[in-house]
């Protein structure tokens, strides 16, 4: 067996608690490169630092670590696991008086304690099943999946690999089923290949993992009797889309000299997606999808635009410049200035082009989530994924329409392409000489703060205009980090998933982690962040003026500051914390019905896990923090739907550990001992047939 190229520290070593692994195909190691944000440009801990010291006082309330009760149902992936699971049953619930009656309705659960079992581990009394796995056949000719001896045509009519984003959506007539569209965000080529030599991929091996980037859209079927969801193979519905699928460009930067290579001198067809991270659902019955880390993919950059995306200038982890000139940006320098979008995917033509929208800017978009203004225009908030960078707002100028005939439809495809895009700037009130890093109460006693929203570009049916100075529009929305430069954005850590309440109104937006914040030659403590060195990451809550989606304006508060409750830098909206469950790096979040986020996380830095976990946002109990279920070794929770009666988890890299291959598993996730490691999506469900958390 050939040895694999060296890998370094061990798991949680790296920055988010990722293995090395995750940190070379994921993100192409991109917390060990130089922060490609080196403006000067305020930084969003300011906002937030002396407001978990405030209210820490205000409360005055006992801490104590929790350790929280759970019924464990497991993934079989064997009795040990079980066991496992099953160990960390018993009083603490008890000691707390952390009970399920008296938590938020939505959240009436025994919560599972932090774990390290190989399983997805949930609740007593919750059931699920893996509804479907990586390689899994959906289209019709899609041969079962075999690992020995796996080909680029097999695996474009499969299930894609690395599952994150999932959209659920109605099938009207086809009673019991809906339409699961997912994301395939990145391939693990050492798990996936026996034998495979990172220093010499094959062409076979680059053209599968090309084949299972991208999107699947499968039709699913519920079983009434048990809750068991199943995916519908060769459904007239499901859809592969790969990096080799042909895409769409639109909005004002589409036919840009920036945008046209060799192989399309039109500059408006793209082939392929790569890295799609989260996403979200448009009320017009589409999908979003966000291209977040597409730096790694390319390889031999020498421009300053290309390093402030954090594009390589060597050989890439893959490869695959090797295959196809199209990565190499000596040899095509405009290729990668077609990826870092959001995407528009429409799930139920399975003729339609997929597109990238420009009007939304490029960067590393980490989700686009869409609600409407009260005369239907589309507003969507969008995250750029990397340390000390911005976050975004598009607000559309058409209004959407109703129906479902084709003229509808297509108008409705272009209500992302005219309007405009905004930057967020947040401003505190407290001095700088008050803010030290550690968290403590600033004099003035306040723990909020407002924002307003910058305008980059206007896009109209007539032309577009850019509101950055020297910059025009087609560089703005190429090279939107500079325009957010320029203007001044606050500088965030992570920003991840952005999600407006349905229920409230309110915008939560997700700071995943930023263990460089304070070090030498980075932005250190501000009001917005009580701690230096952030490896646990918060969530802050913003209201748009009046209430109103399009509004250019805000205010913003403390909502969670992630890490164990007996830190005290730690926060929960208020709720004791005696009585939460310990939270590390959130990353997806969604809306159950009853207005309670959950959130998934992504590189637990406390030792366990990660997981998804539920939290009131309103009420009395606004603030409650309780874990629902927790993923197996080495993986992630992605994209998190709740429903009335079921739960969706993608399980993302499960196994990814450091030194882990084909060979050396690290985990028997989801089929038990012998079989291949393989993303999947899991359904849980309450086995008394009743609603989730109630």
């Amino acid at each position: 067996m050939r040895r694999l190229l060296p890998l370094i520290g061990t798991p949680g070593s790296h920055p988010g608690g990722r293995s090395a692994l995750t940190c070379r195909f994921r993100c192409g190691d991109a917390c060990f490169h130089e922060v490609p944000n080196t403006s000067d440009n305020a930084y969003v801990g300011d906002v937030i630092a002396g407001a978990i010291g405030r209210r820490s006082m205000m409360r005055a309330a006992a801490v104590v670590t929790v350790a929280t009760a759970t019924g464990a149902a497991v993934v079989g992936t064997g009795a040990q696991d079980a066991r496992a699971a099953q160990a960390v049953e018993g009083g603490a619930a008890a000691r707390t008086g952390h009970t399920v009656d008296k938590a938020a309705r939505g959240l009436r659960f025994s919560p599972v304690a932090p774990n390290t079992a190989d399983a997805v581990t949930v609740p007593g009394g919750y059931g699920q099943n893996v509804v479907i796995r990586w390689g899994e056949p959906i289209l019709r000719g899609a041969p079962a999946f075999d690992p020995e001896h796996q080909t680029a045509k097999a695996q474009a009519g499969q299930f894609g690999y690395n599952n994150d984003f999932l959209a659920l959506l109605p099938l009207p007539g086809e009673r019991g089923r809906q339409l699961l569209v997912a994301n395939h965000e990145y391939t693990d080529e050492v798990l996936m290949f026996r034998g495979y030599d990172p220093a010499n991929p094959t062409r076979e091996q680059v053209e599968v993992a090309w084949a299972a980037h991208g999107l699947s859209a499968v039709v699913v079927e519920e079983d009434r009797r048990t809750g068991r969801l199943t995916a519908v193979t060769r459904h007239a519905l499901n859809r592969r889309v790969t990096a080799t699928t042909e895409f769409r460009l639109t909005g004002p930067a589409a036919g840009s000299d920036l945008l046209k290579t060799s192989a399309d001198p039109t500059g408006r067809k793209v082939l392929g997606t790569l890295n799609n991270c989260s996403g979200g659902t448009t009320p017009w019955g589409t999908t979003l999808h966000g291209e977040e880390n597409f730096n790694q993919y390319f390889a031999n950059a020498s421009r300053d635009t290309d390093k402030r995306y954090g594009l390589g200038t060597g050989a890439t982890e893959r490869k695959w410049e090797r295959f196809d000139k199209r990565f190499d940006v000596a040899q095509e320098p405009n290729e990668s200035h077609r990826f870092g979008y959001v995407v528009e995917f429409d799930p139920y033509d399975p003729s339609s082009t997929p597109r990238k929208h420009t009007a939304l800017g490029r960067f590393k978009h980490e989700a686009a989530t869409v609600r409407l203004t009260d005369d239907g225009r589309p507003v969507v908030y969008t995250g750029d994924d990397e340390r000390f960078d911005y976050f975004y707002k598009f607000v559309g100028s058409k209004r959407m329409r109703h129906g479902s005939s084709r003229s509808v439809r297509e108008h409705n495809l272009s209500l992302l392409d005219e309007g405009t895009l905004y930057v967020a700037r947040l401003t505190g009130d407290s001095p700088a000489a008050d803010i030290d890093g550690s968290g403590k109460l600033p004099a003035d006693g306040e723990f909020d703060g407002s924002g307003e929203w910058i305008p980059l570009v206007t896009a109209t049916a007539r032309g577009a205009v850019s509101h950055v100075d020297g910059m025009t529009v087609e560089e703005v929305l190429v090279f939107t980090r500079l325009a957010g430069d320029k203007v001044g954005a606050t500088k965030m850590d992570r920003p991840e998933d952005i999600q407006p309440s349905p229920h409230t109104g309110k915008v939560y937006v997700v700071l995943t982690n930023n263990t460089n914040r304070g070090k030498a030659g980075s932005a250190g403590a501000d009001e917005a962040n009580p701690r230096n060195a952030n490896k646990h990451g918060h969530i802050l809550e913003l209201t748009e003026r009046r209430g109103r989606a399009e509004a250019t304006t805000f205010g913003w508060s403390l909502f969670l500051v992630a890490g164990d409750p007996a830190d005290p830098a730690t926060y929960f909206a208020g709720f004791p914390k005696d009585r939460v469950s310990p939270i590390s790096c959130p990353d997806n979040v969604a809306f159950d019905p009853h207005g309670n986020l959950w959130i998934s996380t992504d590189g637990n830095q406390l030792g366990s896990h990660d997981g998804l976990l539920g939290v009131a946002t309103k009420g009395e109990r606004r603030g409650e923090l309780k874990q629902f279920l927790t993923v197996p070794t080495g993986a992630e929770t992605c994209g998190p739907i709740i429903q009335d009666r079921r739960v969706l988890v993608a399980v993302q890299h499960p196994g990814e550990i450091d030194g882990a291959s084909v060979e050396k598993p690290a985990s028997n996730w989801p089929d038990g001992p012998g079989k291949i490691v393989r993303p999947a999506v899991v359904s849980v469900w309450r086995t008394d047939g009743c609603d989730i958390g109630v």
